[in-house]
């Protein structure tokens, strides 16, 4: 499929077929047979992986889970390096399944890392590229459509940030039969909001909170001044709640959850913003009080993705589901949280706004037993948009054309020569002056002040020898660095929203 151009929202309506000419969505459809394969015709899948190897024991497509946590960074968990911060559960996915040292998120903020998870494009492609308000649009065709087009029952809990009410944007004009979460990224900053989204239909909670702070109006956000009701212990509940209900049938559930992301507005009211309801086994350490609530908001996370492994099993679901467990960014220094505390970034450098390695290398585990072999561990480079195409492999179908992804099923069922490679990753992150990167094979490309500079220097840097991005050797190897920059040149389309010089 072609990519659209970007448009105005006053163009959101406008006709797909007039866009660059691209596809309907029920072009696309009928192009890959999904329209009847909804209709029960499920012989007529365009394969392309052999799904009787890929199923589960039981036969079946896979149900798929995605698990997303908010500003996790790359050293925060016991399987990467983790020593203070307790995550039995989620080492245990890792010693049960495999663990991949080199993926990365699709940004270093929200809106544009969920937007290159959904759209299996990178940021110098897909719509949302920073976090403004910018909603998907009817073109935009997202792996939820993917697989609800398949049959498969779709939902997401949790973090949305890619359309606010009544717009093109919202989940459940993207594919989602079910939607409970927020929908605006700062709402989603308060752990104890006064309401959160089902579908269309606002649902109230009991909590109470001012949304005047600093003295301005921060609405939908806001610091709670009635705490009852904690928002990701709702999302955990309506987790189990939704895989209980469609245990019958392939689901793929999006659990998008918020935690460790700080409540930036409550440092306004003389509070950290690491917002939990208690400190659990971190109440009597020797620590900061903010940095005792990011563990506990971590360790709180690990509990109840336990509860999720362990409903999967009492359900017989456990050797029919792939569960992936990563983070849409790397770790956040807000809420007065201090990533150095914990090494949070682990051997990387940088975090969360950074284009360097710790702002967007991510953890990212895999588990599906007696499919993805125990223990294992991959090097292959992968980032977030490698989700979609890697979900159509699964259930034998063709990815949409046009995108940037590249299925990781080889390297998931430990067939690595059969594994297509990125000849290179982009990213482009539109504050703090504008910043490109790159990263082909082992080495990295950044670029810093493109608003001010678009041709400015570039740094360069060998990640096999030099993991912490350290030394800059652009120097000594003009030739990656020209052609680094051709790359930061070709691997993007202009964007209204999101410009560069």
């Amino acid at each position: 499929m072609a990519r659209p151009a970007p448009i105005s929202a006053g163009l959101l309506e406008m006709n797909k077929e007039s866009i660059m000419g691209r596809q309907t969505r029920r072009e696309f459809l009928k192009m890959t047979g999904f329209a009847t394969v909804s209709a029960g015709a499920s012989s007529l899948f365009t394969s392309c992986a052999d799904t009787g190897q890929i199923s589960g024991t039981r036969g079946n497509r896979p149900n798929i889970i995605f698990i997303l946590a908010d500003d996790l960074g790359y050293g925060d968990l016991g399987c990467y390096g983790q020593e203070q911060i307790a995550t039995p559960n989620i080492d245990r996915m890792a010693a049960e399944g495999m663990r991949f040292t080199d993926h990365y998120a699709g940004s270093t903020v929200c809106a544009p890392s969920r937007c290159a998870l959904m759209t299996g494009q990178h940021t110098g492609h897909c719509l949302v590229r920073g976090n403004g308000q910018v909603p998907l649009r009817p073109s935009d065709f997202t792996v939820a459509e993917l697989l609800k087009e398949a049959g498969y029952a779709t939902g997401i809990i949790g973090k949305w940030g890619l359309g606010e009410p009544e717009t093109t944007g919202i989940p459940n004009k993207q594919g989602f039969d079910y939607w409970f979460g927020y929908l605006n990224q700062r709402h989603a900053h308060n752990y104890y909001p006064e309401y959160l989204w089902r579908n269309e239909e606002k649902v109230e909670l009991a909590n109470q909170v001012n949304h005047v702070i600093g003295g301005q109006d921060r609405t939908p956000g806001g610091v709670a001044t009635k705490r009852v009701e904690y928002s990701h212990d709702l999302f955990a509940e309506e987790a189990l709640n939704f895989v209980e209900k469609h245990k019958d049938r392939p689901f793929f559930l999006y659990l998008a959850l918020t935690i460790p992301h700080a409540n930036n507005e409550a440092r306004f009211v003389n509070r950290h913003g690491m917002e939990v309801p208690d400190y659990g086994i971190y109440a009597d350490k020797d620590w900061p009080e903010p940095q005792k609530g990011h563990a506990a908001m971590i360790t709180r996370m690990d509990r109840d993705i336990g509860k999720l492994m362990a409903r999967l099993k009492a359900l017989g679901l456990d050797d029919n589901t792939l569960v992936m467990f990563t983070s849409d960014n790397g770790p956040h220094k807000e809420g007065q949280a201090d990533p150095s505390y914990f090494k949070s970034w682990g051997p990387l450098r940088g975090y969360k706004r950074a284009l360097y390695e710790g702002g967007i290398r991510v953890p990212m585990i895999a588990r599906w037993p007696g499919r993805i072999k125990a223990g294992s561990v991959s090097n292959h480079i992968s980032a977030f948009w490698d989700f979609l195409p890697t979900c159509a492999e699964l259930i034998g179908v063709k990815a949409p054309e046009g995108i940037d992804g590249l299925s990781m099923v080889p390297t998931l069922l430990g067939r690595p020569g059969g594994q297509k490679k990125h000849e290179l990753l982009y990213w482009e992150f539109h504050e703090q002056g504008k910043k490109q990167a790159v990263r082909a094979g082992n080495w990295k490309g950044v670029r810093l002040n493109v608003a001010k500079d678009p041709e400015g220097l570039i740094e360069l840097y060998n990640l096999k020898d030099d993991i912490a991005e350290e030394h800059n050797v652009a120097n000594r190897h003009p030739e990656i660095v020209a052609r680094i920059e051709g790359y930061m040149k070709s691997a993007r389309t202009p964007s209204e929203h999101w410009p560069l010089p």
